[in-house]
C-alpha cells in the first residue's frame, strides 16, 4: 500500500519528512501513516508537470488512448485490492466498494475512446473571403481536487479526459482518503504512463499547498470536487490568473414522489438515491416532497425498510450500512437532526449515533418537517431522510426548487407528460425519472446554481479540458 507522495512517477518522501495518520472510520484507530506535502512539494509536483507537457500533449491520441485501456485492465485485475482499501480508509460496506471500483475504472475505458475522437472543423468564410480552421489543444497542467466520498471514482472522473485531451495533471487528494489515489498512481506508472504526468499530494496544509500552485503561471486548469463553501475560496483565487475551472460542488437533492406514483419503486428509488455511500454522496436524496395523498403510505413503507438495514463495519458480512467519514461528520449528521425535532419534526426510526468504537449513525427517517428546519436547507451528508408533503404538481416543484443549489433530483410519476414538464421546471443539472441512481460514465455530471460549474463524464467531459483554437487562412 504506497504510503508516500507520488511525483514524476516516483514514490518520494515529503520534503519536510512529516507524515499524518489515516483513520479507519469503523474503529477510529490509525490505519497508515501518509507523507504530508508541503507547498514545496507542490513546486516540485509542477515542475514535473510543467516539464512533462509538451511531450505528453504532443503523444498520439492512440498512444494515450492505450495507455487509459491499460490503466482500466489493471485496476479490474486488482479490484478486490482496490475495494478493501476503499472500505478501511472510507468505511463503505465491501460491495459497495467493488462497484464504486468497477464505476471509476469505467471512467478511463470510456475516455481511452474519447481521446481518439477530438474533433475540429474545416469551412469557408461565409464572406467568402478567407477560410476557417478550428481545432482543439490541451489546457496544459492541471490542478485536481478530490473529495473523500468516492476516493477512486472522483480521481478517474477527471484524470480520465484530463489525459485523453493530452494534460499533465496533480492531484490532491482528501486527507481522509489518500490511499486509493496513491495505489492508482502505481496503476498508471505500470500501464506506461510517462514520467512527469501525474503527482499525487496527500497534505494537511492544502490551503498553502492550492493558494501557491494557483498562483503558479505554469498552472492552466483547477478541477474541484467538494463543498459549495470551498470551491467559492479556489474559484475566488483562480480569478485572479483568470484559470479555466470546473467545479462539482454541494447539492441538496430533492426526491419528488407525485400521487400517481408506483410507490414500492418509490420506496426502492429513495432507498438507494439516499442510502448509496451511507448517504455520503452529493447526489444524495436529503428532502423528500411527497404527495399528502401518498405520504403516509410512502413513509411507512421507506421507514420498515430503513430500520431493517444492518449497520457494521464495511469489511463484515451482511452490513448495509457502514460507519461516517469521521467524528465531525456524525456530529454534523446529529445537530442537523436534534435542529429537526427540537422544531417539530417526528423521528420515525433512527435518530441517534450507534457503538463504542467508530463513528456510526443509525439510519433515520424524520416526517412532519418544518420550513425553518436546518436539515431543509443544508446538505446533510448522511443517512438521514427527512420528509414533507405538498398538494399538487405546482407545490411540488417550488419546494423542490426552494435551494441554492442544483445538482441532482429525483421524481416518481406513472404520467410521461409529467415526467418532462417536471423535469424541466426543476432546476437542476441531472433528473432522475423513476431512478434512484443516475450516475453514468456516458452522461455529463454537473450541476447549475451553487452546485457547479462545467460538466463532468460523457462526451462532454473531455471538453473541460480543451482550449479551441481558431486559425484564419486565405
Amino acid at each position: 500500500m504506497p504510503t508516500s507522495l507520488w511525483i514524476g512517477n516516483t514514490p518520494v518522501p515529503a520534503s519536510g519528512a512529516a507524515t499524518f495518520p489515516v483513520y479507519d472510520p469503523a474503529t477510529g484507530q490509525v490505519l497508515r501513516e501518509v507523507a504530508d506535502a508541503t507547498p514545496a512539494d507542490g513546486a516540485a509536483a509542477l515542475d514535473s508537470a510543467a516539464a512533462a507537457q509538451p511531450g505528453w500533449a504532443a503523444t498520439p491520441a492512440r498512444e494515450r488512448s492505450r495507455i487509459l485501456r491499460r490503466a482500466w485492465e489493471l485496476i479490474i485485475e486488482r479490484r478486490d485490492e482496490f475495494a478493501l482499501l476503499m472500505t478501511l480508509e472510507m468505511g463503505k460496506p465491501l460491495a459497495e466498494s467493488q462497484g464504486e471500483v468497477d464505476y471509476g475504472a469505467e471512467f478511463l475505458r470510456w475516455f481511452s475512446e474519447e481521446a481518439v475522437r477530438i474533433n475540429g472543423r474545416y469551412t469557408e468564410s461565409p464572406s467568402g473571403r478567407g477560410r476557417i480552421l478550428v481545432t482543439k489543444e490541451p489546457v496544459g497542467p492541471t490542478l485536481a481536487i478530490t473529495p473523500w466520498n468516492f476516493p477512486l471514482a472522483m480521481g478517474t472522473r477527471k484524470i480520465g479526459p484530463a489525459f485523453a485531451a493530452g494534460c499533465t495533471v496533480v492531484v490532491k487528494p482528501a486527507q481522509e482518503t489518500p490511499l486509493t489515489m496513491l495505489l492508482l498512481a502505481e496503476v498508471f506508472r505500470d500501464a506506461g504512463l510517462p514520467d512527469g504526468v501525474l503527482s499525487v499530494l496527500p497534505t494537511t496544509f492544502a490551503a498553502a499547498l492550492t493558494t501557491s500552485l494557483l498562483a503558479d503561471p505554469r498552472l492552466r486548469k483547477l478541477t474541484f470536487t467538494g463543498s459549495t463553501e470551498v470551491g467559492r475560496t479556489l474559484l475566488a483565487q483562480a480569478a485572479g490568473r483568470v484559470l479555466r475551472t470546473s467545479m462539482e460542488l454541494g447539492g441538496n437533492a430533492p426526491f419528488v414522489v407525485f400521487d400517481d406514483a408506483d410507490i414500492d419503486a418509490a420506496v426502492e428509488g429513495a432507498m438507494a438515491a439516499k442510502m448509496r455511500n451511507t448517504g455520503e454522496a452529493c447526489t444524495a436524496a436529503n428532502r423528500f416532497h411527497v404527495d399528502n395523498r401518498v405520504r403516509e403510505q410512502f413513509t411507512a413503507e421507506l421507514t420498515t425498510r430503513m430500520a431493517a438495514l444492518r449497520i457494521g463495519p464495511g469489511d463484515a458480512d451482511g452490513t448495509h450500512v457502514g460507519p461516517l467519514i469521521s467524528d465531525k461528520q456524525r456530529r454534523s449528521v446529529a445537530e442537523l437532526v436534534t435542529d429537526a425535532v427540537d422544531k417539530g419534526a417526528v423521528v420515525r426510526a433512527g435518530g441517534d449515533s450507534v457503538g463504542d468504537t467508530g463513528w456510526f449513525y443509525t439510519p433515520t427517517v424524520l416526517t412532519d418537517v418544518p420550513p425553518d428546519a436546518r436539515i431543509l436547507t443544508e446538505e446533510v451528508f448522511g443517512p438521514v431522510a427527512a420528509i414533507t408533503g405538498f398538494d399538487g404538481e405546482a407545490e411540488g416543484i417550488a419546494a423542490a426548487n426552494n435551494t441554492e443549489y442544483g445538482l441532482a433530483a429525483y421524481i416518481y410519476t406513472e404520467s410521461l407528460d409529467r415526467a418532462l414538464r417536471v423535469s424541466r421546471a426543476l432546476e437542476s443539472g441531472m433528473v432522475g425519472v423513476n431512478r434512484g441512481v443516475i450516475s453514468d460514465v456516458a452522461a455529463p455530471f454537473g450541476g447549475v446554481k451553487e452546485s457547479g460549474l462545467g460538466r463532468e463524464a460523457g462526451s462532454e467531459g473531455i471538453d473541460e479540458y480543451l482550449e479551441t483554437k481558431y486559425i484564419a487562412l486565405p
